[in-house]
């Protein structure tokens, strides 16, 4: 008998679980559009090229495109539905829309997903290539324009709308920073 090549997977999205057959050979990027109609993740290069299928995995930005759905069983997924909180916009995706880091907005989920990442894994210390000094005890560096366009790298904007991305990016970053989102708007 030959082996099996689909299975049940349990998928935990956006803080809901999903339980759904898929070929071992699914993506999860497939999955998320084609089984579950979560649409806002965008198909681009299908190679992991191009960043607008960037999602996060516990955290931690992902093409999903690249990623097999059954291997994230058991993590947590966010997609950009899973963003905002309700109506309520979150801080960047206010920011690029206040900046206008968007124009066909093809490309904007996947660089939500990834500015949000590229916040906290500022916040937490982590260098960049262009991070001058990398030492831990120097902390966080100062996440100027160079910094963001560096850690924001893997995400492709067809339409050229890098200035506003960036300046997005800084704006949600300050105002994660302290604590307020009047600095969002």
């Amino acid at each position: 008998m030959a082996p099996s090549t689909s299975s049940v997977i349990t998928l935990t999205i956006n803080g809901e679980k999903y339980t759904l057959p898929v070929d071992h050979r699914t993506t999860l990027l497939d999955a998320l559009r084609e089984h579950l109609d979560l649409t806002g993740t965008k198909k681009g290069c299908d190679q992991g090229q191009c960043g607008a299928c960037t999602v996060l995995l516990d955290g931690r930005r992902a093409v999903s495109c690249l990623q097999l759905a059954v291997a994230a069983e058991g993590r947590d997924v966010t997609t950009i539905e899973g963003v905002a909180d309700g109506d309520r916009l979150h801080p960047v995706q206010q920011a690029f829309l206040d900046l206008d880091g968007y124009q066909c907005g093809y490309c904007t989920p996947g660089q939500i997903c990834s500015a949000l990442a590229v916040i906290e894994e500022h916040a937490a210390g982590w260098p960049s290539a262009v991070t001058d000094d990398v030492r831990p005890e120097a902390g966080p560096p100062p996440l100027t324009a160079d910094e963001i366009r560096e850690r924001m790298s893997g995400n492709l904007c067809r339409c050229g709308a890098y200035v506003s991305i960036v300046q997005a990016v800084a704006q949600a970053a300050e105002a994660q920073a302290t604590g307020t989102e009047e600095a969002v708007a």
